[in-house]
């Protein structure tokens, strides 16, 4: 038996042992948004330190203006340095009525297929991925006395508020979380037996906008066709945002955005895809973005315009023949590589300004912005680790994209100047953010193995 194989065998024998931990922490509601679960957000922290404590981390603690960060080292091994990145804190429950077990109570539920749930809130995001690392971490400890590499950890308690202290304790703990690459486990599989490295995602731009007509609500038959109707207005200017062609029709937003590459090309066309299913399964059929492009292209190489939410005049029961005087929308864009998020989020307002007469007004207001970010698919680490994977799942690792935007790692990349391996052992049915939120246990097994063989494959580097 090699030594992989005796640390693989550890860890299987040791996985209902993993599964308690992973229950301690799920009973814990560490819920960042809701200000009466600070306590709970530090005690999620606290054993979290101490279980990297236990594996002679040197670990602490770390206050921000928000909820603490966990920093964790492990001691120096020749090799890459590589630092984990998680976090311990979950979504709201709400609404609770609809989750058929308690949220914080975690329990395991067999399924026919012959796969057994974990069920709770935080046991897909991020709870049971993060641990899936500790537990490699622990079981290459117990049987080899240290890890074959060096590993450092971070876990951050802001996440599913959209990080808000991360940036500035990067920026003033850069020289301490300094290390070759980040690795963060917080994404999908590309389907239940198929392993997935993230190598693509998008950057992201969020508005909102509110026009301004007349000084008042108007009666329509006093005042109708003289006086314009601030959600005829928008209804306009909605309608212009994209082209007959499913293009954004915004002047110089595709400025410097580039064909996606051969090698990308040639590994997305490979993927088991099937674009005619992704849409039938949420009743549809055409695709609406640009004309000529794959689907895949356009949900993860290609820009986007969305609309996602619009107010204005009278929605209540009945009717009333108001003409409003106020009209809004919520909009956001996902970009790509070559597109500034600040530039887009001016291109965007200069168009509105220049569909707004002379006599009304409009209003912005900005939420989050983040650049998109690609890894090359060459890098000697991401090689490594996708040989690791397949060893692992019999099945040749995907190199995906996503249409999602991540700023965390833009965060990495801007503060740190460190590229990101974003692998994660999550299914598309989790109900991540939803009542019942789950992870499957093969998931949570093999997600182990899955890093104690990658960790074996750095140290050959």
């Amino acid at each position: 038996m090699t030594q992989l194989d005796a640390v693989l065998a550890h860890a299987d024998a040791q996985l209902d042992q993993s599964l308690a931990r992973l229950f301690e922490l799920i009973r814990i509601p560490s819920i960042s948004t809701e200000p009466e679960y600070a306590a709970d957000c530090r005690r999620a922290a606290v054993w979290l330190r101490d279980q990297l404590a236990e594996l002679d981390f040197d670990a602490s603690v770390r206050d921000t203006a928000g909820h603490p960060m966990v920093v964790g080292h492990g001691p120096a091994q020749p090799g890459p340095h590589v630092l984990f990145y998680g976090h311990y804190d979950v979504q709201p429950v709400d609404p609770i009525a609809l989750w058929k077990t308690p949220p914080f109570e975690p329990s395991l539920a067999p399924q026919p297929d012959g796969e057994t749930y974990i069920l709770g809130r935080g046991a897909s995001d991020d709870k049971g991925q993060l641990l899936t690392f500790i537990e490699a971490c622990r079981a290459w400890k117990a049987v080899t006395g240290s890890l074959p590499i060096r590993v450092s950890m971070l876990f951050e308690g802001e996440e599913e508020a959209g990080s808000p202290s991360l940036g500035p304790f990067l920026e003033a703990n850069a020289e301490d979380l300094k290390a070759d690459t980040i690795l963060v486990c917080d994404t999908d599989m590309w389907d239940r037996e198929t392993p997935a490295i993230t190598t693509m995602w998008r950057g992201f731009v969020s508005e909102e906008f509110e026009i301004t007509t007349a000084d008042r609500d108007l009666h329509s038959g006093m005042f109708g066709s003289a006086a314009r109707n601030a959600t005829q207005l928008l209804g306009t200017i909605i309608g212009k945002l994209r082209a007959e062609d499913g293009s954004v029709a915004i002047p110089g937003f595709y400025d410097g955005v580039e064909e996606l590459s051969e090698a990308n090309r040639r590994e997305w066309e490979r993927l088991p895809f099937d674009p005619v299913k992704f849409l039938g399964d949420v009743g549809l059929s055409i695709p609406a973005g640009e004309a000529g492009r794959s689907v895949l292209e356009q949900v993860w190489a290609r820009p986007t315009a969305e609309v996602h939410g619009v107010w204005g005049g009278y929605a209540g029961d009945g009717f009333k023949t108001v003409i409003p005087a106020k009209a809004g929308a919520k909009i956001s864009f996902r970009l790509v590589a070559g597109q500034d998020p600040h530039r887009i989020r001016q291109l965007f307002r200069s168009f509105v300004e220049s569909l707004i007469p002379g006599d009304c007004s409009v209003t912005f207001k900005s939420y989050a912005a983040a650049a998109a970010r690609s890894m090359p698919l060459d890098g000697a680490l991401l090689t490594k680790a996708r040989e690791a994977l397949t060893a692992e799942w019999n099945r040749e690792t995907a190199l995906a994209g996503t249409g999602g935007s991540i700023p965390i790692l833009g965060e990495f990349k801007q503060r740190l100047g460190m590229d990101s391996l974003l692998i994660g052992f999550a299914r598309f049915d989790n109900r991540i953010h939803s009542p019942n939120e789950k992870y499957d246990l093969s998931s949570f097994s093999k997600g182990i193995r899955s890093w104690i063989r990658i960790l074996d494959a750095f140290s050959e580097t």
